[in-house]
């Protein structure tokens, strides 16, 4: 599996408890934050749900 690096760059202010949920399943929890992560199936459909929200970068 490959590598990618998720970085917070919105705020989870005025979101659905959902989406605020899944960017703490991702690690992340304040804007700037970055976390590496294996891109399995399971992550791929939460950067799906909150793209808007983040940013993504290949390694």
């Amino acid at each position: 599996m490959s590598k990618v690096k998720i970085q917070q760059v919105r705020s989870t202010i005025k979101r659905p408890a959902r989406q605020k949920a899944t960017i703490k399943a991702l690690g992340l929890g304040r804007i700037n934050k970055i976390v590496e992560v294996e891109l399995t199936p399971q992550i791929q459909g939460m950067i799906n749900k909150v793209n808007h929200l983040i940013e993504v970068k290949e390694l």
